[in-house]
Parts: C-alpha cells; structure tokens; sequence
C-alpha cells in the first residue's frame, strides 16, 4: 500500500496547497519573534538616577538645569566608570533644610563630598526615557533587577515546559486542535499581561505565554514539514525559521513608533487572534490522522489537497500506510540515549550545542539592549544577517556537508564575542560589523543544530532525541538573563567573554561527530554507532545484499 510521500508525488509535494498553508504557518513564525527576544523592547533599561522630591523642589527655587541638579545630588561614577553608585545611590542629605544654598548646596555639609554618607533611593528613580518598559513601570533596578531576569527566566520555564507537555497533547489528540488552542491562550496571555496592574501578574501571564506560545511553533513546524513531500522538507523548515527573522524586522519597527510597553505589547498580541480563522484554512496532518488509523478521515483529506492542487488521486492510491513501520516490541527511553559510546556522545554533544546556541542568540540579543546605542537600528541591522544565514546553510548543506559550516558558525560567533571585548567603543561602526558578523554565526549554528539533531539517532529514539537535546535550548534561556544582566554588573564586557569560550568550545565538540551529508537516517543503534565508519558499514551493506541473492562473493 502508499504512503502519503508516494501520493504526494502524484498530486503535488509543494503545490498550491501546500504553498498556501506555509505561508499561513509562517506567520505564526512572524509572530512567535515578540515573545522570544521581546525583552530587547519590553523591559529596555535606560539610564536611570535616584528621585528625590526635596532636592527637586531646591532646583526649581534655585533655576537649576537638569545637569545641574544631577551633578549636586547623586555621586559621580565609580572605580573604572562603574555606574552603579550614581544610578543606585543618592547622598543621604536632608534637603528640605534651609541651609542649604542654591551654589553648590552641600559644601556646607562637608570639606569634600566623598565624605558625605550615601543612601538607598528611598523616593524611586527619574529615567532618561521618553517611553517606558516594565523596568521604568516597576522600577526593576538595582536591588530589584533580579526582577527583571526572572521575566525572562519565566517565558524560558514556560517554553520548556510546554514544548514536552503540549508536545505530548499533540501526539495524542491531533495537531490542529493543539494549534487552535494554543493560539487562543497565547492571544489572551498576552493581552492579559498588558493590562496587569503589578508586576507580579505580568510574570503570571508572562509564564502562561511562554507555556504555549513555543508549542504553537512548533506545531506550526511539524504541520508544514508533514504537509510537504520529503524532498522539500528541509527546504520549509529552514524557511519557516527564516520568517521568524522577517518578525525581528518588524518588531523593530513597531517598537520604534510604540515606545511604551503596553501599547507594543498589545500590539504584537493581538494579531494573533486572526490566526484563529485557521480552523476553517489548514486541515488536521494526514500523517497524524494515519497515525491514529483513521485512515478514511486522512483519505479525504488527501482528496482535498489534490483538489487545491488542480491534480487527480489515481484508483491505485486510494488506500494508505503508515510512512514507518514500527516495532511495537522497542520501547524508547532515556538510556537509550547514553547507553552506547556513540550515541551517548552524540546526545552529550547535541545538548551543549543546543545550550550554547541559545545562550548566545538571546545572549547577544540582550546584551545589545545594554549597549546604550541606538538600540533600534542595532536590533535591525544585526536581524538582517540572518537572512544571508539561511542562504549560506541551504548552499552548502548539501555541497560541503553540515558538520564543517556548522563547527565553522560556531567558531566565528565566539571568536566576535571576543574581538567585540578589545575594540574601543569610538570604532563604532566596526563593533556593530562585528557584532552582525556574531550574530549571523549564531544563527547559523541554531538552525544547523536544528537540522543534524535528527539525523543522529535511530528510527526509535529519532523524536526522544530531538525533544532530550533541544530541552537545553529552554534551559539556556533560563539562565541567560541572569548570566547577562549579572555579569554586566561586574564589567560591561564579560558576558562576551563567556560567550566566546562556549562557542568556541561548542565548534570545537560539533568536530567530534559524525558527517550526515548522503548518509540515510539510521534506523537501528548499530547503524547509529557506526556511522564514522563508512567504509566498513558499506562493506557490511554489499555483503548483506549479495548473500541475500544467494551469489557467491568469488
């Protein structure tokens, strides 16, 4: 009997149909990118001072300029320019005394001003912003900025969770259904979160968008990939990433015009709602439905493809098989993944890379909000090397292979976090190349590790592989805000130095596994463990098939 890639053949692999629900789908690409890097915008933290009422109040008496008022009432920088004594601090002074002068009012109060006590900002704090972000709404500063890594630590918990347990749900009960639904709590998180009145509710709904809005992706992923035929496969799956980027573009110029948090992020949410029209525009996947022996319902909709495509269904396809056979008698579980030395190498490989793409991409994405430049136009130039990305994977995947250009990525991405750390800050314009040229590494090494994860196990663990290793991606994210936002406290630049060193070394480990580039998917552990001996396997395969034919070797 068929399978659904040999009907596919007859009535189109990438026809209208399918052309139509990959567009449609990659919308929802477009609009994952807001609640993945987000943050940049959301909770931008700009320059920023203790407010103190009293000595405002003395330099509208006294005509005081901004600057003045700032040099008279907070402490200049600290040791090698560190901000924080002058963003965090204020001098303990009473500044309703009448005693003080409208000259430089606290030399009265000490010989030198290094001598006078410093406080807490005990009345909040001014920032130098014409918008605002949930960090100027919540004042998630200083003591408090750990605050400010939890809202993104939480979207990350969320992705996690919800990629496994939604990830199973789609499984079960079909992707469509999970894809509605997900958009449906993803839409009202959203919005919910931009009308919370503290910040204790935006980090609910920030959790709760977090827990669907990564499965809605990936469903959006598997249900093109499964709508295709398998020669384009790879071709829309690197595709619907790339419309990911088309959403950093915009996200740009959306937070551009709407600097104020809660008008972008209803902005950003809302249009998720339309996706909800896809009840009536994208099928159930027939492969699901196959799956699941209901093979009339996948029937019709297979009739229904080849309608959109302007193709007939012969008579000799009208009955269907699964796409794999599969023994029922293997059971997959997590030793699976550790209990041979080639597999258990692979697994270990694949979820550094995974951990280390996603440190650096978001990495990069929010240390560049900390940057103090335009933050705008860095945003939009460092997203528009992604698109070359895409172009060189598709280019050479299939020429060079994947385990030079992806080791290759890896490699130029750390070795710009570390040129990024000795460049001074005058060269502008070389740091922001640089930068660009970290960033389309990166993305090249996340879309690569996306692609050759499955490629690396046997039939029976292919999809426990993928979910293990890409589970790393989540954990990253968890810890990455801290990792920025603390480090940067310490020197401004030693994230990029913890960037370079896990890049390198991930480039260094991508050299260690085995070339995939014409190599069939394995299907059984032996096949797995041998695949850096090609020869030997090839060997194997001539003798297998001639001994099956009964002809002799000599």
């Amino acid at each position: 009997m068929p399978t659904v890639d040999d009907i596919l053949e007859h009535i189109g692999e990438f026809n209208f149909f399918q052309k139509q629900t990959f567009f449609l789908l990659a919308l929802m690409s477009v609009a994952f990118t807001p609640v993945y890097v987000g943050i940049v915008f959301l909770a931008f933290t700009p320059d920023h001072r203790c407010l103190s009422p009293g000595a405002a109040e003395l330099g509208r008496r006294c005509g005081w300029s901004a600057a003045e008022e700032l040099n008279y009432t907070v402490p200049g920088p600290g040791p090698a320019g560190d901000a924080f004594p002058r963003q965090c601090r204020s001098y303990a002074v009473d500044w309703n005394q009448s005693a003080l002068g409208c000259v430089d009012p606290l030399a009265g109060l000490a010989a030198n001003r290094s001598h006078l006590p410093l406080g807490p900002c005990l009345h909040g704090w001014a920032y130098d912003t014409p918008g605002s972000s949930i960090v100027t709404e919540f004042n998630l500063v200083c003591a408090n900025s750990w605050m400010l890594d939890l809202f993104q630590s939480a979207v990350n918990v969320g992705f996690f969770i919800g990629s496994v347990g939604i990830g199973y749900l789609a499984d079960r009960f079909g992707r469509k259904l999970c894809l509605l639904v997900t958009i449906l709590i993803n839409t009202a998180s959203g919005v919910l979160m931009a009308v919370s009145p503290n910040y204790t509710w935006v980090l609910i709904f920030r959790l709760i968008q977090g827990l669907v809005s990564k499965a809605g992706w990936l469903i959006g992923y598997i249900q093109i990939t499964e709508f295709v035929g398998r020669s384009y496969r790879r071709t829309v799956g690197i595709v619907y990433q790339v419309a990911f980027t088309v959403g950093l573009l915009l996200l740009a110029g959306v937070a551009y015009v709407l600097p104020h948090w809660r008008w972008l992020q209803v902005t950003v949410t809302l249009p998720n709602i339309c996706f909800l029209l896809y009840y009536w525009c994208i099928p159930e996947s027939p492969r699901w439905l196959i799956s699941q022996s209901k093979n009339a319902k996948a029937m019709r909709i297979l009739k229904y493809i080849a309608k959109k495509n302007g193709k007939s269904l012969p008579a000799s396809l009208q009955s269907l098989r699964p796409d794999e056979e599969v023994d029922e008698k293997l059971n997959p579980s997590f030793l699976d993944l550790i209990r041979t030395p080639q597999i258990r190498k692979h697994t270990l490989i694949l979820m550094y890379n995974w951990f280390t793409s996603s440190v650096l991409y978001q990495g990069l994405i929010m240390h560049m909000g900390l940057a103090g430049s335009n933050i705008y136009l860095d945003f939009f130039y460092s997203a528009l090397v992604e698109f070359p990305a895409a172009i060189i994977i598709i280019l050479t995947i299939d020429r060079i292979g994947r385990r030079y250009p992806w080791a290759t990525s890896n490699i130029v991405a750390g070795a710009a976090c570390l040129a990024s750390v000795f460049i001074p800050e005058d060269l502008q314009w070389l740091r922001v190349t640089v930068s660009c040229l970290g960033r389309m590494g990166i993305t090249m090494a996340f879309e690569m590790v996306c692609l050759v994860n499955a490629e690396l196990y046997p039939t029976f663990i292919r999809n426990l592989g993928v979910l293990v290793c890409s589970s790393m991606c989540d954990i990253g994210g968890i810890i990455t805000p801290f990792l920025v936002y603390r480090l940067t406290n310490i020197w401004h630049e030693l994230p990029l130095v913890v960037f370079a060193v896990v890049g390198l070394v991930a480039g260094g480990l991508v050299l260690l596994l085995p070339e995939t580039k014409g190599k069939a998917l394995p299907e059984t552990i032996d096949e797995a463990e041998n695949m850096q001996r090609p020869r030997k396997n090839k060997e194997k395969m001539i003798y297998l098939q001639v001994k099956k034919l009964d002809i002799p070797l000599n």
